[in-house]
């Protein structure tokens, strides 16, 4: 883990977002009270995490997100991408580049909006959970083509090196070896 005092952000500034998000879930707790709203039910939850891991990829890792990232992050030397900034600018460009920390927020917004907007919340979490199952359709279709070509080509080595095995048992022998 990375230590504290070697980053170019307070204790202060991790509390400041910390303070919004719990901030952000007692408005939605108390919206649900004072609504009688109720929160999604146990059997939406494998749909709200599938969206949730379509969001926060699309934010902290995909092209379509670089608008949210470019503000708070900047290209290293290795490739990766690094907060910019100090304060909280680095704060946030950790979090948005982060999708482990990245998805307690997605899932905290698809959640407020399931509670106070019940049908576009499904809808939404609906077509991202959809979007999920495509990427690992997609992965997996990507990963068994990949498997296939490997095996093929090394079914081809194979049997090139067996064609060149057979030629060299057939050949005769060297005319040195059959003067001895």
């Amino acid at each position: 883990m990375d230590d504290l005092a070697q980053k170019p952000a307070d204790a202060h500034d991790y509390a400041a977002v910390n303070v919004v998000w719990a901030g952000l879930v007692s408005a939605l707790l108390g919206a649900t009270a004072r609504g009688g709203r109720p929160g999604p039910s146990a059997t939406e939850l494998p749909v709200l995490g599938l969206a949730t891991f379509t969001l926060t990829k699309a934010v902290a890792k995909e092209k379509v997100g670089v608008w949210a990232r470019e503000p708070l992050v900047e290209p290293g030397e290795d490739g990766d991408r690094h907060p910019r900034g100090r304060g909280l600018r680095y704060v946030l460009g950790e979090l948005v580049t982060c999708p482990r920390c990245l998805g307690t927020w997605s899932s905290l917004g698809l959640v407020g909006l399931q509670v106070v907007r019940p049908r576009e919340g499904r809808i939404l979490a609906r077509i991202l959970a959809t979007a999920a199952i495509n990427d690992v359709l997609q992965t997996s279709f990507t990963l068994l083509c990949a498997k296939t070509n490997a095996t093929q080509s090394g079914a081809q080595v194979a049997e090139s090196q067996a064609r060149h095995i057979q030629a060299v048992e057939q050949s005769p022998e060297p005319a040195s070896s059959a003067r001895r």
